[in-house]
């Protein structure tokens, strides 16, 4: 099955340079980075601004997150960005978005900050995250439910196998064909990648030989039942060690780029 890679993708090395503060890095995350986008997927571009040093030693509050949409040339542009003292404080969480974003390999933009985010990832990963995605699966579940859409039900099943590789094989891996070829999952889900490719917002009932509402639900089932399996006997540790780490990663990149 096709992985997608960053070569798939416009050029968007522009919208980098139109930031009004540096990046650390840009990556794409969404249905890009999870291997089923549509023709019609927006792009959502994901990555870490560093804010002025005036503008986080004053009293104002700073905006460490900044989100916008718009049409380029017909596709559509989803961009947020964190400040690093945030984007730090997500990684701590545990939060399994900003690690996808972090180690997404569809990277627009990079710099050693980021390599070094990249380095720390392995200690930040904890037992703690299948909370994580646990809680992404069934709020997705519920979503395919009420809407019957394809998007919802491969995003349940993408983020269930992603948590389960990760308790195993200590990996982040959001790229639903890839985790088809290391977790046993139902045969029918390679069919629904496929069928989502024609549309964004296509329904699984107008699927010829689509798989009864019973028999996915027993298989989602059975598979949040091997994510518990897998929590219960994963070596990954309860807490991070990275902090003081990531802390001077902070300060040192503060005081960088305090006169850019």
């Amino acid at each position: 099955m096709t992985t997608h890679s960053i070569t798939d993708l416009p050029d968007l090395t522009h919208i980098v340079a139109e930031q009004p503060d540096p990046l650390l890095f840009a990556t794409v995350s969404g249905a890009h980075l999870y291997g089923f986008p549509s023709r019609d997927s927006d792009v959502d571009l994901r990555g870490v601004h560093v804010l002025p040093l005036h503008d986080v030693l004053g009293l104002t509050p700073a905006q460490e997150t900044r989100s916008r949409m718009w049409d380029a040339a017909g596709l559509e542009m989803d961009l947020v960005t964190h400040d690093l003292a945030k984007f730090a404080r997500l990684l701590l969480r545990p939060n399994g978005y900003v690690l996808e974003q972090l180690l997404s390999p569809l990277v627009v933009h990079t710099t050693p900050e980021h390599a070094a985010l990249v380095d720390l990832a392995p200690r930040l990963l904890t037992a703690h995250h299948v909370r994580h995605y646990r809680g992404f699966a069934k709020t997705q579940w519920r979503l395919f439910e009420r809407t019957g859409e394809l998007k919802p039900l491969l995003y349940t099943f993408r983020v269930l196998l992603t948590g389960i590789h990760l308790l195993r094989s200590h990996e982040v891996q959001a790229d639903l064909p890839t985790l088809l070829d290391n977790v046993p999952a139902p045969d029918y889900v390679g069919d629904l990648i496929t069928a989502k490719a024609a549309a964004e917002h296509g329904h699984l009932a107008t699927l010829d030989g689509a798989p009864a509402h019973q028999h996915i639900t027993t298989d989602i089932e059975a598979l949040h039942a091997t994510l518990t399996e897998a929590e219960q006997s994963t070596t990954l540790p309860t807490a991070t060690d990275a902090t003081p780490d990531l802390n001077d990663l902070l300060i040192q990149t503060r005081l960088r780029t305090a006169d850019l």
